[in-house]
């Protein structure tokens, strides 16, 4: 059964997601199903999304959820965790890697306040492991100015997602952007309605090669 046939079908606790975001999770998230991983959910509200996760990606899973509502401990059961806390403590998210270690997969489904989705990302992303997976949803709140957004508003997560592209691509600005670590250990940002996705990757080297033949001349291998 796939993810949304699954969330179709859901006689259990409520889940409450956007159905757009479906076929972002199953390309994204898909390639982990049957794998011994950590996924780790930002946001437990009813706790339905847990026991899907449970589901989608199988019995090898960690699945922890948090939240800041202590009401939430309840939707703990076999191979689910909750852990209580505020997702922009970092002493909190602290020993949330000491417990579990470093999530594999993480879905900020959160408070969606811009402060606590840069905390989050800032303690998490940057020690994922190779091949790892950071999604943000419900981005739309980045353009709100009650959640801390706001249209081209600079402190907003969809702002710095943008100016990351820049990052992701350093290696080609010339001197005008020195890569970093993020752009060492970062594959791919893709951008979906209300979503922002970064995959972790390593390309090992960055060449161009021309390869084959003009006609009369002998094949040839050239590197830009």
């Amino acid at each position: 059964m796939d993810l949304w046939q699954d969330f179709q079908t859901n006689q259990g606790k409520v889940i409450r997601k956007w159905e757009h975001y479906f076929p972002v999770y199953e390309r994204h998230f898909g390639p982990w199903r049957g794998r011994s991983l950590t996924f780790l959910e930002v946001g437990v509200a009813h706790g339905g999304s847990l026991a899907m996760w449970r589901r989608f990606f199988g019995p090898l899973a960690t699945v922890v959820g948090v939240d800041i509502d202590p009401k939430c401990r309840a939707h703990e059961e076999n191979g689910v965790f909750v852990r209580i806390g505020d997702q922009s403590d970092p002493k909190f998210l602290e020993s949330l890697v000491e417990e579990f270690g470093v999530p594999d997969v993480v879905l900020d489904d959160g408070s969606h306040q811009m402060a606590h989705v840069h905390a989050t990302f800032d303690a998490f992303y940057p020690r994922m492991g190779k091949n790892g997976v950071y999604m943000v949803e419900d981005l739309h709140t980045a353009y709100w100015p009650d959640f801390g957004g706001g249209l081209k508003e600079p402190n907003s997560f969809i702002e710095r997602a943008k100016s990351l592209v820049d990052q992701l691509n350093a290696d080609h600005a010339r001197g005008a952007l020195a890569p970093d670590a993020f752009t060492r250990e970062t594959l791919s940002i893709s951008f979906y309605d209300s979503m922002v996705v970064f995959e972790k990757g390593r390309v090992p080297r960055k060449t161009a090669p021309e390869i084959g033949a003009l006609p009369g001349k002998k094949p040839a291998i050239r590197q830009m």
